[in-house]
Order: structure tokens, then sequence, then C-alpha cells
């Protein structure tokens, strides 16, 4: 036996959030970010891993660079032609 299925829009789900105890929106959102944590996390380590090979392209150590340093590489690498 299938369950039916309810078409709602954005705006409708979201209002019925807002209508959950405080404790079942905290369950909601912990289970939407452990649903997404895995794309996130290798799409995470996958943007470490290109800006390190941008930084070694460049004759840079991604690692041993400060945080100005490394926020001039990635605003060179976004204005790049």
């Amino acid at each position: 036996m299938t369950m039916p299925t309810l078409t709602l829009t954005d705006e409708q789900v979201i209002e019925l959030v807002k209508q959950l105890p405080p404790e079942q929106q905290e369950i909601l959102f912990q289970f939407l970010l452990t649903r997404n944590w895995v794309t996130w996390a290798d799409l995470s380590r996958y943007g470490e891993e290109r800006v390190r090979m941008a930084a070694a392209q460049r004759d840079r150590n991604w690692d041993k660079m400060t945080e100005v340093e490394r926020e001039a590489l990635i605003d060179d690498l976004v204005h790049e032609d």
C-alpha cells in the first residue's frame, strides 16, 4: 500500500515548520544538516585540494601561507583572465 503524496509550496512547508514545537524544529534541522553533510564535506575537501594545487602551480605552499597571503591568492584566482 502506497501513501498518497501531498504537494506543498516552499512557503507552505516553512509555515508548517514554524508551527512545530522548538524541539521538533531542532530535530528537523539536525536531520537536514546531516542529510547534506556528506555532500558538503566532499565539496569542502575538493575545494581544499584544488586551492592547494592552484597555490603549488604558482610556487606557493598553501599550508605555509598567512591568512592575508591566502586571501590575496584567492583574489588573484577569482580575477584571473
